[in-house]
């Protein structure tokens, strides 16, 4: 039998109430029914969920070690999250706070394709931090969104995107929204000699989500924009095994719907099924993400984890460009600064706010 995984809860209560929960977690986790019950030796030595420690990290808080076994999983992203965080999600007092996984676990998921040095050699292989930007609000047609998407370009953004919003409405088509940004990122490029790098949102079940990313290389597109949460761990699994040319940037949206501690999510079980990219929310913003959940998430993306590429952190969610070198002082140079609403709100002086934007990361010590 291989290695077991350990999985890591912090629960709240007492330390007695801490040794309950434990042992009901590890059974919840794996067999999911009376231990007494279960008459075979190997699913009771083998399968059945161990406890294999508790750590008190407060009065009333205790972080509880579980053993489970890797057979149960096999090669699913699915069954990977079901395995570590399924009916115990349900658990109010519960939440998934770390995992370290087999050796042979993780090279059965791979991991990004592309990561960090692949998404920079799409933008252009700039050594500096990078800067984004995204097509909002919802219900402009594709010519409307496409001009916008020219502005950013025109001012040197190095990365646009789709709002996560956007999907095959009938006021902005997919099919035809690729076509116009990209035909609209494509003039500036020639007529500046600077690449915007465009990162369409698709969205759907996995048929539709195969014919966008069709779609999307069609029109020299080389990376989208996907919602693990929304579309499911096994089809965004599926896609990054389907189009391995194709660099993965995930959106946040519902991941906050269950308990499941950001650094585990975005840093782990995000990088673990082939995300090169991801967005989180940046603390300070609108969003309740603490300067050190931020810094812990970043660090498990970027850091060295076995032998998977890192991933870039895209921090977000209502930052302004005047915070540009206190986030690049904070994240560092591998990083993707992603400002929307605040340029937005410069109006008919997009172009000149995407500038002094772009040149304001560009005067922070991260020269090409």
């Amino acid at each position: 039998m291989a290695s077991r995984l350990t999985v890591v809860y912090r629960v709240r209560g007492s330390a007695a109430s801490a040794a309950e929960r434990a042992e009901a977690l590890a059974v919840e986790q794996s067999v999911e029914m009376p231990v007494s019950a279960i008459a075979d030796a190997y699913v009771r030595e083998q399968i059945v969920g161990r406890v294999l420690g508790i750590d008190q990290v407060d009065d009333e808080v205790h972080d509880v070690r579980i053993g489970l076994a890797p057979e149960t999983i096999g090669d699913d992203a699915g069954q990977l999250f079901n395995m570590l965080f399924g009916n115990s999600s349900l658990l109010d007092d519960v939440v998934l706070q770390d995992v370290d996984l087999p050796d042979d676990l993780v090279r059965a998921f791979g991991g990004p394709r592309h990561g960090i040095d692949g998404l920079r050699r799409r933008i252009g292989g700039r050594r500096r931090a990078l800067t984004g930007s995204a097509l909002k609000p919802q219900g402009l047609p594709p010519d409307d969104l496409a001009r916008l998407a020219a502005r950013f370009a025109q001012g040197g953004i190095d990365v646009v995107k789709d709002d996560h919003g956007l999907a095959d409405q009938a006021y902005s088509p997919f099919a035809a929204r690729i076509t116009a940004v990209a035909a609209a990122l494509r003039d500036v490029a020639d007529r500046t000699g600077h690449r915007t790098c465009y990162v369409p949102s698709v969205s759907g079940d996995l048929d539709r989500c195969s014919r966008q990313i069709d779609l999307a290389r069609g029109e020299g597109l080389d990376t989208v924009m996907v919602a693990p949460m929304i579309a499911g761990p096994a089809n965004v699994q599926a896609l990054v095994r389907r189009y391995p040319d194709i660099a993965f940037i995930a959106h946040p949206t519902l991941a906050g719907a269950a308990r499941l501690a950001p650094l585990v999510l975005y840093g782990r079980l995000f990088r673990l099924i082939g995300i090169d990219g991801v967005i989180f929310p940046n603390h300070g913003g609108r969003f309740g993400y603490s300067a050190d959940t931020c810094r812990a998430l970043a660090d498990a993306a970027r850091g060295p984890w076995r032998d998977l590429a890192p991933v870039l952190p895209i921090p977000a969610g209502g930052m302004t460009p005047d915070r540009a070198g206190e986030m690049l002082d904070f994240y560092g140079r591998d990083v993707l600064l992603l400002i929307g609403g605040a340029l937005l709100r410069a109006g008919d002086r997009l172009i000149d706010a995407t500038a002094a934007f772009v040149r304001a990361v560009d005067a922070h010590t991260y020269g090409d």
